[in-house]
């Protein structure tokens, strides 16, 4: 039975990041999800590189070696990655997650890095396919802490494993499945994963036929369970291509369609990709169409000006009304961040500043510097790192100070060797010559003894090998 894919794409800018540093790419043959971090000079680039880069395995010409070919291709997207770095340093410690699906024939290869993830829908049931590559996922092996204390755990965002130039492992997991017809597979950022939990996302996969209506659907219940990444995901159906219509047509969405190359062509994969996630225009008939022409017919009659000025007053009043309860709910907010002498802190309020207004105030000082925070952890503070509330920004803080940078200690300055004191002969008549004193064994001062290995280790934090990165927008 010969297989395909029909598939839909979709992303979000969220409710509370100023920009979209995921990137998306479906087509035929490839489905790529890519979170991109390193604060807003950094994320979406490497996102988009990351993308750039996977999408040229479209095709049908991978056979056996489609899983090596993937590989191969998220090893190139990590060189480019450091190339970029290399050419503007100020991209230093930018990173993505990918999480890849390549289809040749009936296999489907798998590629993944990072907390983005794949699902598979399969006879009603839904299971995790991906492994979040994260510091709370680790205690969680370890059994120190339950599933359900991860998904409120503070430090959630930490991740160990990340393609890019940041301080972590890239190692990547793989695997070859199976693309069983009837299978419904979802792609997706954590902007979704963790806004909506699991049992919902099963309902909305099994309960929506339609791979567009369900990608919107799963955007909605993430901006209504808080919206507070970017959100994005594809869907893709499995079909038998003897009794249903694949997808043919290849879009490339959100952060990767914003970097592609401008074209004329509306119709192209960039033009319809930089489409995603955009509101669609209010009234599909437009003012020439049925909606126009059911508005004039109603307007017979000349009205006085009182009707608009009670409208635009209830209007004004439900705006206010938005506002102020916008700005109470930003309040109860709270995030670690940097204030403008970079001095580390915890912040009540939101990241981002709407113009000249600023929303957050500091709550109370680290006691830390920027500069005392291991790179990566570094760019994530400098976008802010929001938790749920004051007492989880303060535990974020104290596992910041654990794993600050030390500062070089100091060499013991050698003691001074004892300087003899000079005897003075004073002459009363005829001089004799007097003994000579014998050398006294030891008299010399012992050095001060050398720290051991052990001492140094003494004290030191159990952090997790390669130094956790923090997913600053995620």
């Amino acid at each position: 039975m010969a297989t395909a894919l029909r598939y839909a794409a979709r992303s979000d800018v969220g409710l509370v990041r100023s920009s979209n540093q995921d990137s998306a790419y479906v087509g035929p043959h490839l489905l790529v999800v890519a979170d991109g971090m390193g604060g807003h000079a950094g994320g979406d680039v490497a996102s988009s590189i990351a993308v750039a880069e996977l999408s040229r395995l479209e095709g049908e010409s991978h056979g056996a070696d489609a899983l090596g070919h993937l590989e191969e291709a998220v090893r190139r997207a990590s060189a480019r990655l450091s190339e970029r770095v290399r050419e503007e340093p100020a991209l230093a410690g930018m990173g993505t997650t990918v999480t890849a699906l390549l289809r040749s024939g009936d296999r489907l290869a798998l590629a993944h890095i990072g907390d983005s993830r794949a699902y598979v829908l399969r006879d009603g049931e839904l299971a995790q396919v991906t492994h979040d590559h994260t510091f709370v996922q680790h205690l969680v092996d370890e059994g120190r802490i339950t599933a359900e204390e991860a998904e409120h755990h503070p430090q959630r965002s930490v991740l160990l494993r990340v393609l890019g130039d940041i301080d972590s492992s890239q190692e990547l997991d793989t695997s070859v499945r199976e693309a069983r017809t009837g299978d419904r597979w979802l792609l997706c950022s954590d902007g979704l994963s963790g806004m909506v939990g699991h049992a919902t996302l099963r309902e909305a996969l099994a309960g929506v036929p339609d791979v567009g209506e369900c990608a919107d659907l799963l955007v909605q219940l993430a901006l209504r369970g808080g919206g507070s990444d970017n959100v994005t995901v594809v869907v893709a159906d499995v079909v038998d291509v003897a009794t249903a219509p694949p997808d043919h047509t290849a879009v490339v969405g959100a952060a990767a369609a914003e970097h592609a190359r401008p074209t004329g062509d509306a119709t192209s994969p960039a033009a319809r990709g930089a489409a995603l996630g955009r509101p669609a225009p209010a009234g599909a008939d437009g003012p020439g169409g049925a909606a126009g022409a059911t508005g004039a017919a109603a307007g017979g009659r000349r009205r006085g000006p009182w009707p608009r000025l009670l409208a635009g007053a209830v209007v004004l009043a439900v705006l206010v009304a938005g506002v102020l309860a916008a700005w109470r709910w930003s309040q109860d907010q709270y995030f670690v961040g940097a204030d403008a002498d970079g001095r580390v802190a915890v912040f009540r309020g939101l990241p981002q500043d709407v113009g000249p207004l600023r929303l957050s105030s500091v709550v109370e000082e680290a006691g830390l510097d920027l500069g005392d925070l291991r790179p990566v952890s570094r760019g994530a503070v400098s976008e802010g790192i929001t938790v749920d509330d004051l007492a989880a920004a303060r535990r974020v803080v104290a596992t910041l100070l654990g794993q600050a940078c030390p500062a070089p200690s100091p060499e013991p300055e050698p003691s001074p060797e004892p300087t003899p004191s000079p005897t003075t002969a004073t002459t009363a008549g005829p001089t004799t010559s007097a003994p000579t004193a014998a050398p006294t064994t030891g008299a010399t001062a012992s050095p001060t003894p050398s720290a051991t290995a052990a001492d140094d280790d003494a004290g030191a934090e159990d952090v997790p090998a390669g130094c956790a990165a923090l997913d600053g927008e995620g």
